[in-house]
């Protein structure tokens, strides 16, 4: 929430809240499978850098009802995943988010 123009919805149901940036998703997470305590949290990646990440870590898989090519899902309660690690995954899809942006909105951001 501390990124620029980076706003919260619930567009499909009363579960999965979607984080966006200038209306574009970049970061999904089921509320109940947090409080269940298999949270995970789906995040747009790069093509190449997602299938190093899922080829790196167990915990990080096919985005669960994504395009399998560009998000991934990344669960949390491991000690596979640092707290770097996770932001820096973050930061990496909003950052791709924002590069597909048209100049004019991407422009908003600065």
């Amino acid at each position: 929430m501390n990124k620029k123009q980076v706003t919260e919805h619930f567009p499909f149901d009363n579960d999965t809240l979607v984080f966006k940036v200038c209306n574009k998703m970049f970061a999904l997470a089921s509320l109940k499978k947090w409080e269940e305590g298999n949270g995970f949290i789906n995040l747009k990646c790069d093509p190449d850098y997602a299938q190093e990440l899922r080829a790196e870590f167990d915990c990080i898989k096919e985005g669960y009802h994504m395009h399998k090519k560009q998000w991934n899902s990344v669960y949390i309660n491991t000690d596979e995943i640092s707290p770097k690690l996770l932001v820096d995954l973050i930061d990496h899809s909003y950052d791709l988010v924002v590069k597909g942006l048209p100049k004019k909105l991407r422009d908003t951001l600065n």
